[in-house]
């Protein structure tokens, strides 16, 4: 249950991030649904392999590289998706952030 909690609070981020930036493009909540569930899935499997490789660089910027890890992996479910576009790198960038941010906080009001 914990899973799809998750899941629906990662959607609803991704909605609202995508309501709140105009260079991010979402065709509806469904598709909010299906890119958290693509990006989840890319993030268990390429998400600590990317970890590994780029510590040295998480740990030089005392883990903010990490935000990088995650915008990368939200590029690549932009390009998985076809209803689902982010205009640049820059704007990923802060997508992942803001994804980072709200997510961490409507999980620990929520859970």
């Amino acid at each position: 249950m914990n899973a799809l909690l998750s899941l629906l609070i990662l959607s609803i981020t991704i909605f609202l991030i995508a309501k709140l930036i105009p260079a991010i493009h979402i065709k509806s909540f469904w598709t909010a649904i299906m890119v958290a569930v693509v990006y989840s899935v890319i993030n268990f499997l390429f998400g600590w392999l990317f970890f590994l490789i780029s510590l040295p660089f998480i740990l030089i910027t005392f883990g903010l590289f990490k935000f990088v890890i995650n915008a990368f992996l939200l590029w690549i479910t932009d390009k998985l998706i076809k209803d689902f576009e982010i205009e640049g790198f820059g704007w990923t960038l802060l997508a992942a952030l803001l994804i980072a941010l709200v997510d961490t906080i409507l999980e620990s009001l929520l859970m």
